[in-house]
């Protein structure tokens, strides 16, 4: 603390290092008044440094940015990579790139993603996709000590409201599984397998022929096929573990017929089926896996042609599930056939569901205890 002339005094801290290259950073600000008000001014602005509430980074988010994708692009799985690619490379670089880390705070991430609402019309899910990005990021600058405190733990993204699930009905699913087998049974083979395991439609894509046991009518899902930017890459499941699930003897028999189908095609290509051929493929050999947009594709087709709007192929899986627990089944074995990592995210999710079964349980106790008229 200085005084540059009376009444103007100019007071100095020492940040945290840079790390865009300054040594020893320094924070200047001038106050006018008495020696004691520049004395409790100081005092302030140590406190704001020593709490992380102001800093002298002048490394861009946009360094940040490459500098964590390199950091965690090995910890992610492909297909959340290429989405983190696309937001960076679409809003957050041309929106916050040249800005500088001390320049990001919460009050600026909360009028940003405003505007995204706002002026950009992007939804609430979008939005939490660009704010787990930018926390992830700055939560490393913290770590490598280029800034002290994360802004983004502090700022409020839109809150997400759970969406209805209205998965078609029974007769609307016969009449998607027909027209796929009028129009090619082995895409038709491949909804049925969507539906009768519930499985996501890359752990479909990543089937192969040693997953399935007839004898046992079990299919093992162990992995996942992801699409990447140029094609496709095999990797484990969602949540990183296999599972074994029981299939009925229909789809076992649709199978069966979807080999023989591929083995004759094999044969006219002059190739074999190994073992370990993938179920669904393109190759005559059944050695590289289907494209995961492949199968989406297809299925819009398939539900234009019948005349259904607004059905996903991922409805499918609600389908398998919200049967099930229509039917009574626990809502424990659900889950592990959905592959959940545990039975209250299956709870979460079809949570009106698993009410409406719990009802029809206490419909059935309550009738057992009831007693008897004599």
């Amino acid at each position: 603390m200085r005084e540059r002339r009376p009444g103007v005094w100019e007071l100095i801290v020492q940040l945290p290092r840079d790390p865009s290259g300054a040594r020893y950073p320094q924070l200047s600000r001038t106050v006018r008044g008495t020696k004691r008000d520049a004395q409790r001014a100081l005092a302030a602005l140590v406190t704001e440094v020593s709490a992380g509430k102001v800093n002298a980074s002048n490394t861009t988010v946009t360094a940040l940015l490459e500098r964590w994708v390199a950091q965690v692009e090995n910890d992610l799985s492909p297909t959340t990579m290429r989405e983190y690619r696309r937001l960076i490379t679409k809003r957050i670089g041309p929106d916050l790139g040249k800005h500088t880390l001390r320049q990001i705070t919460a009050q600026r991430l909360d009028a940003y993603y405003a505007a995204l609402t706002n002026d950009h019309g992007l939804s609430a899910a979008t939005i939490r996709h660009i704010h787990a990005v930018l926390r992830g990021a700055l939560g490393q600058a913290v770590r490598w000590g280029w800034i002290s405190t994360n802004p983004a733990a502090s700022a409020s993204p839109p809150k997400l409201r759970k969406a209805n699930i209205t998965p078609p009905a029974i007769a609307e699913t016969h009449s998607i599984l027909s027209a796929a087998d009028a129009h090619d049974p082995d895409f038709g083979a491949l909804l049925r397998v969507l539906a009768a395991t519930g499985a996501r439609r890359g752990e479909v894509c990543g089937l192969r022929w040693s997953d399935l046991d007839p004898a046992a009518g079990t299919l093992a899902i162990q992995r996942s096929v992801a699409s990447v930017g140029g094609g496709t890459v095999v990797k484990d499941t969602k949540t990183h573990a296999d599972r074994r699930i029981a299939i009925d003897p229909d789809t076992i028999a649709v199978l069966a017929e979807r080999r023989q189908r591929q083995e004759r095609s094999a044969t006219m290509c002059g190739v074999q089926l190994g073992p370990d051929a993938f179920m669904f493929s393109t190759a005559p050999d059944g050695s590289q896996p289907l494209h995961p947009d492949t199968i989406t594709g297809g299925f819009r087709r398939i539900c234009t042609k019948v005349g259904l709007k607004g059905v996903r192929l991922h409805d499918l899986r609600h389908l398998h599930a919200t049967q099930l627990l229509a039917a009574g089944v626990p809502v424990r074995t659900v889950s592990g056939r959905l592959g959940h990592a545990n039975a209250a995210t299956t709870m979460n999710v079809y949570a009106a569901f698993v009410e409406a079964s719990d009802q029809d349980a206490a419909a059935v106790i309550g009738g057992l205890l009831k007693p008897s008229e004599t």
